[in-house]
């Protein structure tokens, strides 16, 4: 567990963002146990969670799933960490160190491994109330190995914007400016314009190495491997 900056002490509010309804339903009821929790709201999809945050007042705390059917690796957490200012737990099961680090180094305020207890829930949200990172008990955080002139692959990413972050995952489902303009309705020299701003925070000088930095985040070998 780290230091962060001072959190609320307390939670009201909550954005729930999994597509699996009925573990929705079961982690609305264990937040309310464990947290006092009256006002939760859920999500199936990241987008559906980032509309949500555009339509309404921000969550007190939003708990993600890793694994969302339109998101790729850390994507989901990056875009709703520059969507709002809200401390963000990482509910999967998708649980060891690498993934932990990886989650936090990208912001993430705890990570809670899916089938955990509720006593851990419990420790997890009083770690949060103390303005603390919460690690589940057996884990450690690991160091970045990937950083380069102190920066790495995975705050570079955290550095895109929600709209640039988008994109980005457009280009690695292979799609052209064309296509990405019309799927996101912007102009097309708009696309190419956040492309150049894309490669530029990551550091790189080609559409093919930004999809290389974007995979370095997946977590599509941990899901291979649990399958």
């Amino acid at each position: 567990m780290s230091n962060r900056q001072s959190q609320s002490n307390s939670f009201r509010s909550a954005l729930i963002v999994d597509d699996h309804p009925l573990f929705c339903d079961a982690l609305s009821m264990t937040l309310q146990a464990v947290a006092g929790i009256r006002d939760i709201s859920t999500a199936a999809t990241l987008q559906d969670g980032l509309d949500w945050i555009r339509d309404n007042d921000a969550p007190d705390v939003i708990v993600l799933d890793l694994n969302l059917p339109d998101v790729n690796g850390l994507d989901g957490l990056i875009r709703l960490h520059n969507a709002v200012d809200t401390p963000i737990v990482i509910v999967s099961s998708m649980a060891d160190n690498r993934v932990i680090s990886s989650v936090i180094h990208a912001g993430a305020a705890g990570f809670v491994p899916k089938h955990s207890q509720r006593d851990v829930f419990r420790n997890a949200f009083d770690t949060l109330r103390e303005g603390r990172t919460f690690v589940p008990p057996g884990y450690v955080l690991l160091e970045n190995k990937d950083a380069k002139n102190g920066d790495d692959a995975v705050s570079r990413l955290a550095s895109l914007t929600n709209q640039q972050a988008r994109i980005l995952q457009l280009i690695c489902e292979g799609k052209l400016n064309k296509q990405i303009a019309y799927d996101l309705s912007i102009a097309e020299t708009t696309v190419k314009a956040h492309v150049t701003a894309i490669m530029r925070k990551l550091g790189v000088q080609s559409r093919t190495q930004a999809v290389l930095i974007a995979k370095e985040t997946s977590f599509g070998s941990v899901l291979s491997d649990r399958a």
